[in-house]
């Protein structure tokens, strides 16, 4: 740390109005006093898949008071973005300096998130805007050293959800699971997907079963993160919701909805919204501070 000043250190969850569920985050809200490694001091202390530190905004990006920097640290290392700690730092600042529009400077590019009253359970509700998002083939020994790794066989896979890498502010390979039973049953190889994640530059894999048209349940692995499986997972939710419209597995103006962290016992919901005209994608959810 750069001083002997310790921060305040919140802790919220995201995509859930209950502490419970969802997927927890730690936020800093004035982390100006850490450098670097007091930033992953925090995150490794905590535990959580990430943390989030806010620091002044560069010159210029968006409205005073409510423009920001926003880094994020996993217990291991910092990641270029994180969903789930964007929508927990959106709803902490939300509490504190009103609803409204905010503006986020982060690695993975700029991220406006507006925080609005959660009319349907009360608290507030937080919908990110990502940044500009793609997908490629992911190659032929890559797919199997990953069925390998997490030992599903190929024939568990649904060939309507075709494996690629998906992007909108961190990498993720998607994989679509054929019955919930196998997204259900989860025991993976732990240090044999870490290496090709790091080798894949991967944040997690998505993995994802199909319940009906615009209805997902999704899983997502983080091992390269410290963390055997993340809750609930904004930024793979956009990587998800992109890739999902470019093979036109919906149509291109949809509203998803995902269904994470039940396996965990952390329950969360997480809505994408693909909007015509707008290659980016919306990812809303609740949230609530967890008590100390």
């Amino acid at each position: 740390m750069t001083n002997n000043a310790q921060p305040e250190i919140l802790r919220y969850t995201a995509f859930s109005a209950d502490p419970a569920g969802g997927n927890p985050a730690g936020v800093v809200l004035d982390a100006s006093g850490l450098d670097d490694a007091g930033m992953q001091e925090i995150a490794a202390e905590l535990g959580y898949s990430e943390s989030a530190f806010l620091t002044a905004p560069p010159e210029g990006l968006g409205e005073p008071g409510r423009a920001f920097t926003l880094r994020f640290f996993s217990p291991q290392a910092e990641v270029p973005f994180c969903g789930h700690a964007t929508v927990a730092t959106a709803i902490a600042l939300g509490e504190r300096i009103g609803t409204g529009e905010l503006t986020f400077a982060t690695p993975a590019g700029t991220v406006p998130v507006t925080v609005a009253e959660n009319a349907a359970s009360g608290g507030l509700r937080a919908t990110l805007t990502s940044v500009e998002p793609h997908s490629e083939p992911v190659d032929e020994k890559d797919l199997a050293e990953a069925l390998a790794a997490l030992d599903w066989p190929a024939g568990d896979l649904d060939p309507a959800i075709v494996p690629r890498i998906a992007f909108a502010g961190a990498r993720h390979l998607v994989l679509g699971a054929a019955t919930r039973e196998r997204l259900a049953d989860l025991s993976y190889d732990f240090d044999r997907l870490t290496a090709l994640m790091h080798r894949l530059d991967l944040t997690t894999v998505q993995l994802v079963w199909r319940a009906s048209e615009s209805v997902f349940h999704v899983r997502d692995p983080f091992p390269v993160g410290g963390i055997v499986e993340d809750p609930a997972t904004g930024a793979a939710a956009a990587a998800f919701g992109a890739y999902a419209r470019e093979l036109g597995l919906v149509a291109q103006e949809s509203e998803l909805t995902l269904h994470q962290g039940e396996d965990l016992g952390r329950p969360g919901v997480l809505t994408v919204t693909l909007r015509a005209g707008d290659t980016r994608v919306g990812v809303s959810g609740t949230g609530a501070r967890i008590p100390s």
